[in-house]
């Protein structure tokens, strides 16, 4: 279903619906300039990792599967750092209307898949071409949302990931 912003909400992921991207500093830009790149086909990590009720095969409009050595490596990059920024979003309470009520939150979880993106990004950012940029940011919204969420945050260069990606302000 499209939301504000003309993008369709299954497609950007939990970092894009508390509110518009004006409305929250941009933090839903990463994902939905990955989805309506194509790169994306579904970003949610719900649509990653759920089995579907039926076989593509039977249903006419279905999209056919692909095999996993048919994917590019950028493509196989750019989803597991989507999935990461979703689960990270997830456990900061992201998706909440009030993110310090909600029921997934974990900081501790969220430090740990922060971390992960933080080192994967770092890693493979020079393959990953133009998608760099919004990956990065979308990586950087999460740290800072981090320590926004912390009741005692670290001092800069200390955050989840900040030894991969430098200090974040």
């Amino acid at each position: 279903m499209p939301t504000r912003t003309g993008v369709d909400e299954r497609l950007t992921g939990p970092l894009n619906r508390r509110a518009a991207p004006e409305a929250n500093g941009g933090s839903g830009t990463p994902l939905a300039v990955l989805a309506c790149a194509g790169t994306v086909a579904y970003a949610s990590l719900a649509g990653m990792t759920e089995v579907p009720d039926t076989p593509p095969q039977a249903t006419a409009d279905a999209t056919p599967v692909r095999e996993l050595a048919d994917i590019p490596a950028v493509e196989v990059i750019t989803r597991s750092a989507v999935m990461l920024m979703s689960a990270a979003a997830e456990k900061l309470g992201l998706s909440a209307d009030d993110p310090h009520d909600s029921p997934h939150r974990d900081l501790d979880e969220a430090r740990r898949l922060i971390t992960a993106l933080a080192g994967l990004v770092t890693a493979s950012a020079e393959y990953l071409g133009p998608h760099a940029g919004p990956v990065r940011d979308g990586l950087k919204t999460l740290q800072l949302a981090f320590r926004e969420s912390s009741a005692a945050p670290e001092e800069p260069g200390h955050g989840p990931g900040e030894k991969y990606t430098g200090p974040v302000w």
